[in-house]
């Protein structure tokens, strides 16, 4: 602890080495002159130039001098130099007392302002009512409510608890220290109330659980008499920014109004900021719709919250409006309105956009060229990213990361695949949001050696501590048909950690894989879990109901999703439904399915409908089926062949004819399938009567030999063939 030892003689003192006797009163003129430099010292030296001249004359023992020659060397940040100063006197005075006091607590010394406060208390002299304001500020930064209460009962002897300015520090330690009823009762003794005093009582509130409190005291502020001020009204909505109440905030906007501060530029902007971070998009635009003034922070703020929120098109009006009134957009007003035209996939827009962001001078920062690359990828201009991304000669993870996603999104996972290794090379550790970027252009290539080194490198970066990572590592597994690791991904995870998605992601791979038990299974342990199925979980069980030919299963998920979880079925759902029945031959109970959806069916339900009358020819729902598909995608030859097949299986050869006249005269032609396959890290691509491998000639022959041995196979009886097996 500190501990104070008064000098009984200034010669005990460093600083005055000699003792000077007393000059007589005669000297006053001297003494005001000395006295009136305290105003002009501009610097150190100055002020240690003057108090050797108090020394000189015999003033060093001058209270009122003395009381100021403390605060000089305090505002020149010389703290230990003023209680210097006040331990040379021999006999303080109480305004030498509060000069140190007052000193102490804004440096932060709180524990030596309470000895000193214990020393002056001993000597039978107390803080006038603006220091112990001080004295209450320390308890209040050391959470010293006792010590506290025992300067709350002087101050109720003293007679000064009735102050102003005692009662706020008194209700704000109080409050800080748990002690909400008694910060209260202060409170309420109050003869006026400044926005300072409610603002430290409200933003206590909510630290003691006393959230309920704020509305109450919200509200009486409304009817109480206000000392208020633009600042101290910005430090009250600052006090309630935290707590997402709408309601509180509609309450103090109120209390703007009431206290005639509605039209300050810096209060309404600070409503409307409040307002727009809630989400009150109603509410913040009537604001802006009368605000008398609005600044480029203004504007910005509320083309920021229509981004924000979703709303491109209001963002993109607002940004228009913004130029009409001659205001010039900046950095925070490209970002809002890029990412809106990124939404709306408007390839105009986003011209016209970057052609106002170069005339605006706002591309200096690389976080614009970033949103101008995802932009234009999103628009399908890559050739423009491309441009850009060429451009920027400061690219960081998040310009590879959005080059990267944009190549993957047009279907060039090689170039996206370059674009990691040369974003490694250039010494630029990937993110977790690149890794998840990168993971399907390995699907599409069905590269499974990449995927393992893409996850070593994860592990590397510690970035598989994140379940987003996690979740896309355990799909691309998945999708590139490693269904083990997989598995083994989802169950090292704890169950609590497992989020809806990660499950849905098992469900559905297990599906795709054939493994209809494992995805019931898992369908089971998931409703025990802390997560509920949601559209997409059904989606993965229908699926496996669909490879399996569970059909009585199937139907049996589609009656729980609707009934028990409230899960309105989409196209995916019914298009899965569709095919699980016409697999099974019933094309009629499909057929009245598709009648009955209260949505209209798009080409993913009629198409698995055409395909299940190819597989049971001769039922008069194809041609309605195709007609409706053909209707929808009439430059999709895929349809067209379909029907043509349909036609072939039932012998109806004039309308095969019909479709292949409709293929040539319209120059349409069918996109040939292409298969991945990964051989020792070595991915090769297989198209329709491909020849272009280099060891075509003895595929083809292992194919024929394949071809033959199911042919033999076919032709054995079936205790034959069980003998072989």
């Amino acid at each position: 602890m500190f501990h104070l030892q008064r000098s009984k003689s200034i010669t005990q003192s460093p600083i005055f080495r000699f003792k000077f006797p007393n000059f007589p009163a005669t000297q006053s003129r001297l003494l005001n002159t000395l006295s009136s430099l305290f105003s002009r010292c501009k610097s150190r030296q100055q002020l240690e130039q003057i108090h050797a001249r108090f020394v000189l004359h015999g003033f060093h023992q001058n209270p009122t001098l003395s009381c100021k020659l403390i605060d000089c060397y305090a505002n020149f940040g010389l703290l230990n130099v003023s209680h210097h100063v006040f331990n040379s006197i021999i006999d303080p005075n109480s305004t030498l007392y509060n000069a140190i006091l007052r000193n102490l607590t804004r440096f932060g010394e709180y524990e030596r302002t309470l000895l000193v406060y214990r020393e002056m208390v001993a000597k039978s002299m107390h803080p006038d009512e603006q220091t112990y304001p001080f004295v209450l500020q320390s308890c209040c930064c050391l959470s010293n409510v006792e010590f506290g209460k025992n300067i709350h009962g002087c101050l109720i002897k003293l007679g000064v608890d009735s102050y102003d300015t005692v009662v706020t520090v008194l209700a704000e330690m109080y409050g800080k220290c748990i002690d909400f009823e008694n910060a209260h009762q202060l409170f309420d003794k109050m003869s006026v109330k400044d926005l300072d005093c409610w603002s430290s009582l409200i933003s206590e509130a909510p630290q003691n659980g006393n959230g309920d409190e704020i509305s109450l005291l919200l509200g009486r502020m409304k009817s109480e008499p206000l000392v208020t001020d633009s600042l101290t009204f910005i430090n009250l909505l600052r006090s309630i920014s935290g707590l997402s109440s709408i309601q509180l905030a509609k309450i103090v906007h109120c209390i703007a109004i009431v206290s005639n501060l509605c039209g300050d530029l810096l209060v309404d902007t600070a409503v409307l900021s409040l307002y727009s971070k809630l989400g009150s998009l109603v509410d913040a635009r009537k604001l802006f719709e009368k605000m008398p003034e609005k600044d480029r922070v203004v504007w910005n703020i509320m083309i920021a919250a229509y981004a924000r929120e979703g709303r491109p098109m209001e963002c993109l009006e607002l940004f228009e409006s913004m130029a009409r009134s001659g205001i010039r957009a900046d950095l925070f007003t490209a970002l809002p309105v890029i990412s809106s035209i990124s939404q709306l996939k408007c390839a105009d827009w986003g011209k016209q956009t970057h052609a106002n962001i170069l005339r605006n001078g706002s591309d200096s920062q690389v976080s614009v060229h970033n949103s101008l690359i995802d932009m234009y990828c999103e628009c399908n201009s890559l050739e423009s990213a491309c441009k850009i991304f060429n451009s920027v000669t400061n690219k960081t993870v998040i310009s590879w990361s959005a080059m990267i996603k944009g190549n993957v999104k047009h279907g060039y996972p090689l170039i996206a695949l370059s674009l990691f290794f040369m974003m490694k090379s250039d010494g630029i550790q990937a993110d977790f949001i690149t890794v998840i970027n990168i993971m399907p252009a390995f699907v599409d290539i069905g590269a499974l050696e990449n995927v393992k080194y893409l996850h070593g490198y994860s592990l590397k970066l510690a970035l598989t501590s994140l379940p987003s990572l996690n979740t896309a590592l355990l799909i691309t597994y998945a999708k590139c048909g490693c269904i083990e690791m997989a598995q083994r991904l989802f169950e090292e995870e704890r169950v609590n950690d497992k989020d809806l998605i990660m499950w849905n992601s098992m469900i559905s791979a297990h599906a795709n894989h054939g493994d209809w038990s494992q995805c019931f299974k898992l369908y089971n342990q998931m409703k025990c879990s802390n997560s509920n199925p949601d559209q997409v979980t059904f989606l993965g069980l229908l699926t496996a109901c669909v490879n399996s030919g569970l059909v009585e299963k199937g139907k049996e998920f589609f009656k729980e999703m609707i009934e028990s979880y409230s899960c309105q079925p989409s196209q995916e759902h019914y298009a899965c439904m569709v095919n699980l029945l016409g697999r099974a031959g019933l094309i009629n109970e499909a057929g009245e399915l598709v009648r009955n959806m209260p949505i209209k069916p798009d080409a993913r339900v009629w198409g698995p409908l055409l395909s299940a009358c190819k597989l049971h020819p001769g039922s008069k729902l194809a041609e309605f089926a195709a007609e409706k598909l053909i209707d929808m995608e009439p430059k999709n030859a895929g349809n067209y062949i379909l029907l043509s097949n349909i036609y072939a299986a039932a012998g109806k050869w004039d309308g095969v004819a019909k479709m292949r006249s409709f293929l040539r005269d319209k120059g349409l032609k069918k996109t040939p399938g292409c298969s991945w396959l990964e051989i020792n890290g070595r991915v090769a691509e297989f198209r329709v009567a491909d020849r272009t491998h280099p060891r075509a000639e003895d595929i083809y022959a292992i194919l024929g030999n394949l071809e033959l041995d199911i042919k033999e196979a076919k032709e054995m009886s079936p205790e034959k063939l069980g003998t072989l097996l």
